[in-house]
């Protein structure tokens, strides 16, 4: 008998949805398990939990690069790269990007993102929406935290927000997005190869962990008193969670991308697993586990691919390094988020922290550039296949429709069930924060 675990919910002639789901294909009172189905899909209804998987591509990729080539624009301007056709009319990108380009119609290019304030190199914006100056005591959660706070874990096993990024030479590029005011109980759970072993009991048996659990807690017990930060109850939060860690398979599983069939991990590809100079890894298998862990129950996965800032040689860097392996773990990613039936509950998105400049450089770069940036956004249920936002003849200015980076992220809110115009998360002098500044809301061309 086929059995499927989840929440129980109660059908109206008595029946529950797990009930149903054991019985499989045998009709219970004329419904079958094909018919609930469709049923729940024509009411708009999904039992499954939404999740964003955010790509930050460390050091800020040039726009004019990837998904906005100025064919038009002098040759100091334009660059070497030629733009090819997609699978969508009318929409085309740079020749290196052949698997999201086959893949457009499942896709959205933002060319018109704006925010950054100064160009300084720091992964902040894109896990905030704001400005890493003027920043509340204790400073902006990002959105893995800030969904960890508001919604909780969907298993106890799988922590609700996981980084994917190893420390890094210059430190914002490995950052999974801070916790900021919501104190280190909300921070990324961040697994590395190395310490994977320590999420195993590794013969210690349930018994005995639940002893020391409760010497522990008679430990915290002592010293309840004489903490006022918070940091205490912080941790207590991580302790229960490494506890449930440590008893379940599920998060270990999610990690070990080994169980995929050889196809997919094909696929995917591996990339390179060492960081490219003070910057992330292209570590392509990470597309593919954070596609296992939204599945196992992480509501937001967090990966820092590569390093972008390429003031010298950019187009040797982009199409020798990044661009090709940015594109096969990302058109995997999406494919694969489709094939699977969680493009609708699955958000992606992947960007940098600003542009870059339309003038190449004398070392054949390209420079900071805060006025412009670029993205792309897919899955999740959006409205897909289409272009947001224009720039100039040069890729200098914002032509046609600008995205802040704050209407992105109350766009993957939204797109996780949260209301950005009514939530709040109180700071740590109690004053309620909303999850995006200035008015931002949803993106209405998706949305």
């Amino acid at each position: 008998m086929l059995a499927i675990r989840g929440r129980a919910t109660r059908l109206c002639d008595g029946w529950t949805r797990r009930d149903v789901l054991k019985i499989g294909a045998i009709g219970v009172g004329g419904l079958t398990l094909p018919g609930l189905l469709r049923a729940e899909q024509a009411q708009g209804k999904s039992n499954r939990d939404k999740a964003v998987i955010m790509i930050y591509m460390c050091g800020a990729p040039s726009h004019q690069d990837m998904y906005d080539l100025k064919m038009d624009a002098p040759a100091e301007i334009r660059g070497e790269f030629r733009p090819i056709p997609t699978n969508v009319s009318g929409i085309e990108i740079c020749e290196h990007l052949p698997g999201l380009a086959r893949n457009m119609d499942k896709c959205v290019p933002l060319r018109s993102v704006y925010g950054s304030p100064n160009g300084a190199h720091d992964s902040f914006i894109c896990y905030t929406g704001r400005p890493v100056q003027n920043q509340p005591a204790g400073g902006w959660p990002s959105i893995g935290s800030a969904v960890s706070r508001l919604q909780g874990p969907t298993n106890p096993a799988v922590p609700p927000f996981v980084g994917l990024s190893p420390d890094t030479g210059h430190p914002p590029y490995g950052s999974p997005g801070h916790p900021g005011f919501l104190g280190v109980s909300h921070a990324a759970f961040r697994p590395s190869g190395p310490s994977r072993k320590d999420m195993v009991l590794n013969g210690i048996d349930a018994d005995r962990l639940g002893d020391r659990k409760q010497l522990l807690t008679a430990f915290d017990r002592l010293r309840r008193d004489v903490d006022a930060s918070g940091t205490l109850e912080g941790m207590d939060s991580i302790t229960r969670q490494a506890f449930d860690i440590l008893t379940s398979s599920r998060l270990v599983d999610a990690l070990d991308v080994s169980q995929e069939p050889e196809e997919v991990r094909e696929r995917y590809g591996k990339g390179d697993p060492k960081n490219y100079g003070d910057g992330a890894p292209r570590n392509l298998e990470h597309f593919l586990m954070a596609r296992r862990l939204v599945e196992a129950g992480a509501r937001v996965v967090t990966l820092n691919f590569g390093r972008w800032d390429f003031h010298s040689n950019n187009f040797g860097g982009l199409k020798n390094t990044h661009l090709p392996q940015f594109d096969q773990g990302l058109s995997a990613l999406i494919e694969d988020l489709h094939e699977r039936g969680l493009a609708d509950d699955v958000t992606v998105c992947a960007w940098g922290e600003f542009g870059r400049t339309p003038r190449i450089n004398a070392n054949a770069g390209r420079d900071h550039w805060p006025r412009v940036g670029g993205g792309l956004l897919a899955c999740g249920g959006l409205r897909t296949g289409q272009v947001i936002g224009a720039t100039d003849r040069l890729g200098s200015d914002i032509a046609d429709r600008p995205i802040h980076f704050g209407e992105v992220l109350a766009t993957l809110y939204h797109n996780l069930g949260i209301d950005v115009e009514q939530t709040t998360l109180p700071d740590l002098a109690g004053r309620p924060q909303y999850l995006v500044n200035d008015g931002y809301r949803p993106l209405e061309e998706l949305v």
